[in-house]
């Protein structure tokens, strides 16, 4: 079964999905609608077609296509949680570097239903928020993680396997995959890495100091920060575009390489270099 997910704000009266669900199934594929931000049953939703949650029919799929932009494949991807199913997204987004087909591209799903795609391997990043001798919260990422003052300057301390990489006062601090280089951390001044490599980037959001740079560590290391000193100034740390905690004084937020990947279905259509260039300049 192939699972179409399409972001309903995005593709208005599902107006491509339906396209991509009528062209599986006159290949013979079976289909799940699966939406993204939409619950099943909800008035946002045609009638005439029936809906279904993602993680309800997980199990059964060969290959999840998504509409929308990279928002929606975040989404997709939280959803399906340790399940190995491809994924393959249409942009209907603003940039969609996680999206390898535009919508004039779509008869090209009928390869990847038929398994005629390379696998691209995506690293993730598990994230570990300590307070104390308690865990406040723990998560994966494809994209990155950060640590953000909620309209404050803060300082932070980072560190790679106990050792210090940078301290500084600034807006907050982008732990990024190489999937997510291309992303936040690329409008903080981090560098273009691709996708398929395995490292841990970090990189400090505008910084107080002439000398903080983005380090790109090996996949092996174990990084980490710490909020030194907040006062009374607020911080929170957002995962995959999700705020997912509050952050206190001494917190410490440790990130390193996830035993899980996701994987991309790569039909060819563009390099990651073509797909870049097109979408940065």
């Amino acid at each position: 079964m192939i699972a179409v997910c399409p972001n309903p704000y995005r593709d208005l009266d599902l107006a491509l999905t339906r396209k991509c669900i009528s062209l599986l199934s006159d290949a013979g594929f079976g289909t799940a609608l699966c939406p993204v931000f939409a619950e099943p049953g909800d008035e946002s939703l045609p009638a005439d077609l029936p809906a279904f949650r993602l993680s309800d029919v997980a199990a059964e799929l060969t290959l999840a296509v998504v509409i929308g932009g990279d928002g929606t494949v975040l989404s997709v991807v939280r959803e399906l949680g340790d399940r190995s199913v491809p994924i393959l997204g249409i942009n209907l987004g603003t940039m969609g570097f996680m999206t390898s087909l535009e919508p004039e591209d779509l008869p090209l799903i009928l390869k990847a239903a038929k398994g005629e795609y390379r696998q691209s391997r995506r690293m993730m990043i598990d994230i570990t928020l300590h307070r104390g001798d308690e865990v406040i919260f723990e998560g994966c990422a494809l994209n990155d993680a950060y640590i953000h003052g909620y309209g404050d300057t803060i300082i932070l301390h980072a560190m790679c396997d106990g050792q210090t990489i940078t301290s500084f006062s600034g807006d907050g601090i982008i732990f990024s995959t190489p999937t997510g280089s291309t992303g936040y951390s690329l409008s903080a001044g981090g560098p273009v890495v691709e996708p398929e490599t395995d490292n841990i980037i970090v990189t400090p959001i505008c910084a107080h100091t002439m000398v903080s740079r983005t380090f790109v560590l090996g996949p092996e290391r174990v990084a980490s920060v710490t909020a030194t000193r907040l006062h009374d100034r607020r911080a929170y740390l957002s995962v995959d575009g999700y705020v997912s905690a509050d952050i206190r004084k001494d917190d410490v937020l440790t990130v390193k390489r996830s035993r899980r990947k996701v994987i991309f279905a790569d039909l060819g259509a563009k390099s990651f270099y073509e797909n870049t260039y097109e979408k940065l300049t």
